[in-house]
């Protein structure tokens, strides 16, 4: 999604005001903050069925899958966030007694789209990368068949698993789920795919 930028704020502040917005969700960034636009049908497709899937895999077990409206808080760069998909796997860690800004996301997912997709890939994964819970990161195109799974290792390098072909296996190794790319992409249309243009935000 889109992100358009709004006056400075420390975080305690973004967060109270955050808190009162009704009909509108905001990102954080060492004090700006930036308006979230709406999602594509394709996005919302993807995320609808990530969730689903994941979620019935994770019924009997201990890790948790959550969509897009729980924020995550990256203290190390003074950032909040709202990835598309978060699953956790210990006992949710929260920012204060809201109960809504989670602090150990073991994974993370973000949809791409064309006015996000260089932002995904770099400044906000920079981000992530400051959670010290967080395994893996999942970039996923609405555009394609394309999904990328980096994984974090244990030298703290990320280890980036490609996958494109429909039958192709897609594996989450921290929360232990597999998913056929097929299923991530059931009912998406292609023909469909986001061309928004709107510039990417820091």
């Amino acid at each position: 999604m889109a992100l358009q930028t709004r006056p400075q704020y420390d975080f305690n502040a973004y967060l109270a005001a955050e808190r009162e917005a009704v009909d509108s969700k905001h990102e954080y960034v060492a004090g700006q903050v930036f308006a979230m636009t709406g999602a594509s049908y394709n996005h919302n497709v993807i995320v609808a069925n990530i969730v689903r899937t994941l979620g019935n895999q994770l019924l009997e077990r201990p890790c948790t899958v959550i969509s897009s409206d729980m924020r995550v808080r990256i203290s190390t760069a003074d950032a909040a966030k709202y990835p598309d998909v978060i699953a956790l796997c210990e006992a949710p860690q929260f920012y204060d007694g809201r109960h809504d800004v989670l602090l150990n996301p073991t994974l993370l997912v973000e949809v791409l789209s064309p006015s996000t997709e260089a932002y995904d890939r770099g400044g906000k994964f920079a981000l992530y990368r400051g959670l010290e819970s967080l395994q893996e990161y999942v970039l996923i195109a609405q555009e394609r068949p394309s999904v990328e799974v980096f994984t974090r290792q244990a030298d703290g390098r990320w280890l980036l698993s490609a996958y494109a072909e429909p039958e192709a296996q897609v594996e989450f190794e921290s929360i232990q789920c597999r998913i056929p790319l097929r299923e991530i992409y059931h009912r998406v249309r292609f023909d469909q795919a986001d061309s928004s243009a709107a510039p990417s935000a820091p």
